[in-house]
């Protein structure tokens, strides 16, 4: 997809159409509104992928609920502008309608690597 509107509108017909399971989205980050790729990169425009994620999700929610399609979400993980005192010190892109509208929620982080040898083949986990 050239822009995250179409990319929201593909898996929207995916899910419609039922021969769908699971739908992954890699990464919300990427989801790049096509009001922000036609602009100029000096143009302010904030909240625009808040916007487009919000209206996703409100059209997607019911549709995924009555299709059983499971839809993953894969986010970043971003330090607050601003970020001081009390209180998490990160953010996830995207908004709040992601958090509002997810029936589960989970943060993966790269603890360690799994070696064999001198060669990396893996990632140990924590999930929470």
């Amino acid at each position: 997809p050239d822009f995250g509107e179409q990319a929201l509108d593909i898996a929207d017909t995916l899910v419609r159409s039922g021969a769908i399971d699971v739908i992954v989205v890699d990464s919300v980050a990427a989801l790049v509104p096509k009001v922000e790729i036609d602009g100029e990169m000096s143009d302010q425009q904030m909240g625009l992928q808040a916007r487009l994620m919000s209206k996703a999700l409100r059209k997607l929610t019911a549709t995924l609920n009555k299709s059983k399609t499971t839809m993953i979400f894969i986010n970043q993980i971003r330090e607050k502008i601003g970020g001081f005192g009390f209180g998490p010190q990160t953010t996830t892109t995207g908004g709040k309608a992601l958090k509002f509208y997810s029936s589960v929620r989970m943060e993966v982080k790269r603890i360690a690597a799994v070696k064999q040898g001198e060669d990396v083949i893996g990632n140990e986990t924590v999930v929470k």
